[in-house]
């Protein structure tokens, strides 16, 4: 019996010994598993908490979306816009460079006209000047009959200077030239040092003492006196011409081209 109980107690602490360290091992399994568990479950919020963020993050994008959209929108309802106003800025291109040609065509069209009405004012001017000759031909004065030679040479000669330098006086010393002025076209035609002419033969009389005679349709004035030094026949066989320089008309001997005679113009 003592044996009995010996052996009972012997195989009861044999027992004992063995479950006390299983029991130890299940409990700290037990204990890891639940750390583990928590520690997912600490995991978990962690992993909602960035999704959530994510989709916060994800949620202004969706808003931007349709704002992105209506500006799309926007500009796409701006383009016909533009593209009607590029058409108009052509149009415009297109009609002012179409106004431009028809005022250059007008210009040229108006050229044209003044050149062909500058051409028949020459041509009648010439007209003038063939009929004034010939009336200055046909006119009785002009023929050079003794009597009107005479009448010349004895007025031309009283008007002889004796000192040219003293008696001689120009349109500025004289207050100015204030007679007839000859038209620029009918000046260009039948006067300056180019037209030279010869005043024997021409129309001639005596105007309040001074030479007159006629050319070129007008009446020429000899109000300054001729220089001494002049031939004494150079009215006859000398080329003169009349031209405008200083603010006055002149008469010119080519023979003697340093001195003009201040001469006076009127119809």
């Amino acid at each position: 019996m003592k044996a009995t109980g010996i052996l009972s107690t012997t195989i009861a602490s044999l027992l004992l010994g063995i479950a006390v360290p299983m029991y130890a091992q299940h409990e700290q399994k037990d204990e890891k598993k639940g750390h583990q568990e928590a520690k997912h479950e600490q995991a978990e919020p962690n992993t909602h908490a960035q999704q959530s963020k994510q989709g916060h993050n994800q949620q202004p994008q969706h808003a931007q979306q349709p704002k992105q959209d209506h500006n799309q929108q926007q500009r796409h309802a701006q383009q016909p816009k533009q593209d009607h106003n590029q058409q108009q800025q052509r149009a415009q291109q297109n009609q002012d460079r179409n106004n431009q040609s028809q005022q250059h065509a007008q210009q040229q069209r108006q050229e044209r006209n003044n050149q062909q009405q500058h051409a028949q004012q020459q041509h009648a001017q010439q007209q003038r000047q063939v009929r004034d000759d010939q009336k200055q031909r046909d006119n009785p004065q002009a023929r050079n009959t003794p009597e009107q030679h005479r009448v010349q040479q004895s007025a031309w000669q009283q008007h002889r200077s004796q000192r040219w330098e003293s008696d001689h006086r120009n349109w500025h010393q004289r207050g100015g030239y204030n007679g007839y002025r000859i038209p620029d076209d009918r000046f260009r035609g039948r006067f300056g040092p180019e037209h030279a002419f010869r005043i024997y033969g021409l129309p001639f009389m005596v105007y309040r003492g001074y030479p007159r005679f006629q050319y070129g349709g007008y009446w020429i004035t000899a109000v300054d006196p001729w220089p001494e030094y002049w031939g004494n026949d150079w009215y006859d066989n000398d080329d003169v011409y009349v031209t405008y320089v200083d603010n006055g008309y002149y008469l010119y001997n080519r023979r003697y081209p340093t001195v003009g005679i201040a001469i006076r113009i009127s119809m």
